[in-house]
């Protein structure tokens, strides 16, 4: 990092943009693919938005080359993007599904056709449906069933990919899908058993790591991709500082919010134990976590994935405790109603480093904007590209502070955004559901000239 000292985004800085498979591809019936369990729960009257689903998408499956040429008029040098589990493994475990893999296959040989290199995700929550009915993260044999599949993976893709993320926002795919259950399988389970899930989920993490280092047929960059709310102070004080710190890796107590936090899921994996405040706050729910387990969760990886999008504001209050500044009336939001704080890409990532010390890649990032065609044809969405040069900004001076490799907005192209169907509009490329025709919004091409520029604009 050293040499990077004051001087913006490094040279060799991964710009990209992001998806998941489920969110862009279609093509649930085809070709082979298993079910996994969203094919299942959008099919449960009233559970998404518009009872939309992912039947079809985006069409990516079919269109696929169509999107690298627009990631390559975009000037991506990065696309991160996830596998389906069920598409390569329709059972979850066993039997292989060579379509799903000549897909794979195709789409990665694209991209490096295009000079755009495949950063891929393993789970972006298509939890196989066959699994699911075993138990699921529930199993602690998902540890094993989760390697098969990273092995796998390994063996037909890591020839030509070398940068992995094993889990995405298991914050989300446990305590959206298990605790609140709005997202799929749409279960409120016990408590104690989400702590289960969660435990089981950071082995299966360390056993992919195992796999893929074991069957990769170069020197892979492995790593994790989780999420939170970030923590930034009200003033640049010494105690607001010390007090944003604090609150950013402090632990919520053991109810339904329980998962949304940073230290539970990142301090395993990056410091080989759970965190002290965790260990007391959550003990009457705790599994058996042995030496074992801490020693595989905390196999070594080689960059830290965060994705944000948001944070909360705090200080330190006359009481020697964080505490939170309520917003202000009228406090900027996106069309999703998400808040627009750009310091939390200048603060999160300078904690995040600070305590855990391992290169950085801002895995998502972005927002959902009121996207329409305008009389000229056009998509015309300065509130992106307002929110991203502001977010960016604060990510370029974060770059003085910590070393940042990569940024990848979320996301590509509009796609169907999990319980609120296609009702949320994220992309830099516009889709129109009823054609499949895509459109290149102005901040496409917005961000094609911070690209070429390596920032150096903002």
């Amino acid at each position: 990092m050293s040499e990077n000292k004051k001087s913006g985004f490094p040279v060799d800085f991964a710009w990209g943009a992001a998806t998941s498979s489920y969110q862009v591809e279609g093509a649930v019936n085809e070709d082979g693919k298993g079910m996994h369990i969203w094919d299942v729960f959008t099919k449960e009257e009233g559970r998404i938005w518009g009872n939309h689903n992912g039947d079809i998408a985006c069409d990516h499956y079919h269109r696929f080359r169509e999107d690298v040429q627009l990631m390559k008029k975009m000037g991506l040098k990065a696309y991160r993007f996830s596998i389906d589990w069920s598409r390569v493994l329709p059972e979850g475990s066993g039997k292989i599904n060579e379509k799903g893999i000549a897909f794979y296959n195709a789409l990665i040989d694209e991209l490096l056709k295009n000079d755009i290199e495949p950063y891929v995700t393993l789970y972006h929550w298509e939890l196989p449906y066959e699994l699911y009915k075993r138990g699921g993260w529930m199993n602690p044999q998902i540890v094993e069933w989760f390697g098969e599949y990273a092995k796998l993976v390994a063996e037909q893709f890591s020839d030509r990919v070398k940068y992995f993320f094993t889990l995405n926002e298991p914050q989300c795919f446990v305590g959206l899908g298990f605790v609140n259950g709005d997202h799929a399988p749409g279960v409120q389970a016990p408590i104690r058993d989400t702590f289960e899930m969660a435990h089981n989920a950071l082995k299966a993490h360390g056993r992919a790591v195992q796999m893929l280092r074991q069957y990769g047929k170069q020197n892979l960059v492995i790593g994790y991709a989780p999420t939170a709310s970030m923590c930034y102070p009200e003033t640049e004080r010494e105690e607001d500082i010390a007090a944003a710190r604090e609150a950013l890796f402090s632990l919520p107590p053991a109810g339904r919010e329980w998962t949304w936090n940073v230290s539970w899921w990142s301090d395993p994996v990056l410091l080989g134990h759970y965190p002290e405040e965790g260990i007391m706050k959550y003990e009457k729910y705790l599994p058996k976590i042995t030496e074992e387990d801490l020693k595989l969760i905390s196999e070594p990886i080689d960059m830290y994935g965060q994705n944000i999008y948001n944070g909360r504001c705090i200080r330190m209050g006359k009481d020697g405790k964080p505490e939170e500044v309520m917003r202000y009336e009228g406090f900027p939001k996106t069309a999703i109603d998400w808040p627009v704080t750009p310091e939390c890409l200048y603060w999160g990532p300078r904690f995040l480093y600070e305590r855990y010390r391992k290169p950085i890649y801002i895995t998502e990032n972005g927002l959902s904007c009121h996207d329409v065609i305008s009389l000229d044809g056009k998509v015309h969405d300065p509130n992106r590209i307002d929110f991203t040069a502001r977010y960016l900004g604060q990510l370029k001076k974060a770059c003085d502070d910590a070393d940042i490799r990569g940024y990848f907005h979320w996301s590509l192209m509009d796609n169907f955004e999990w319980s609120k169907g296609y009702s949320e509009r994220f992309g830099m490329i516009y889709v129109d559901y009823r054609t499949q025709e895509r459109i290149l919004k102005d901040s496409a091409y917005w961000y094609k000239n911070i690209i070429e520029t390596n920032g150096r604009e903002l």
